[in-house]
């Protein structure tokens, strides 16, 4: 009789095996835990530094990404720019290091009229016609202040293509009726006239738009009439003939 063998040690082999392979092909396709998921997803950015608002050797930029809203913008969403109805006036900081002595102090600007002629002053305008404008700067707070310099800001007349264009420019920087002022300290408590003017092509001076870059490099924009317009046309072209 032929004797039946049994192989114990090769059947326990297999289902080892099998067992293996089921378990591994198990845990491939299983989910990780929420707590896995928490702790592959990161920890929460961390914080930029805070920016002194109070340091006056901020640049602009960074002064109004960190410190800027809306009443430091206008309300009109664009930074460091507030738009102004014509003889609006605009509450602005003066210079920090004006030609003449500290002037850092609150001033508010305001232009009032504009005046377009061809020669003024004994002068002709070389680009075809003179934009002559009032401005009214009252010092408001409790200290002496003066308008930007050029050189740091101030007056700018922005032409209907986009193009800018400096105050007094030519002969421009010449044309000071009788009776204004040309710049200048306003002392704590009082105000004067001061007159802006830019030299322009007819073309330029049609729907123009004066801006003002002040001490803490906020700037402020008029849209200028296009025609002789306000209170002071009269006193203005007097004063260009040597009255007032």
């Amino acid at each position: 009789m032929r004797t039946r063998t049994t192989r114990p040690a090769a059947a326990i082999l297999l289902f080892a095996a099998l067992t293996a392979c089921s378990s591994g092909s198990n845990t491939g396709n299983k989910e990780p835990s929420k707590s896995t998921a928490a702790a592959s997803a990161g920890s929460t950015p961390k914080a930029e530094p805070s920016v002194d608002c109070s340091d006056k050797s901020l640049d602009q930029a960074t002064w109004v990404k960190n410190c800027g809203d809306g009443a430091s913008t206008g309300g009109d969403g664009t930074a460091g720019t507030q738009t102004l109805a014509w003889g609006q006036p605009a509450k602005t900081v003066g210079s920090q290091s004006p030609v003449d002595g500290p002037g850092g102090g609150d001033l508010e600007v305001t232009p009032t009229t504009v005046v377009y002629a061809k020669a003024a002053m004994g002068n002709t305008a070389a680009n075809g016609m003179y934009a002559i404008i009032t401005v009214k700067d009252r010092a408001t707070g409790s200290t002496a202040a003066t308008e930007t310099a050029r050189l740091d800001g101030g007056w700018q007349w922005v032409a209907p293509d986009g193009q800018a264009l400096d105050e007094g420019e030519n002969d421009a920087s010449s044309i000071t009726p009788h009776g204004f002022v040309g710049g200048g300290m306003v002392q704590a408590g009082t105000w004067h006239w001061r007159t802006i003017a830019f030299d322009l092509t007819p073309a330029q001076a049609k729907g123009g738009t004066i801006a003002y870059t002040d001490g803490a490099g906020t700037a402020f924009r008029w849209r200028v009439p296009a025609t002789d317009q306000g209170p002071e046309v009269a006193a203005v072209k007097k004063g260009m003939e040597g009255n007032y």
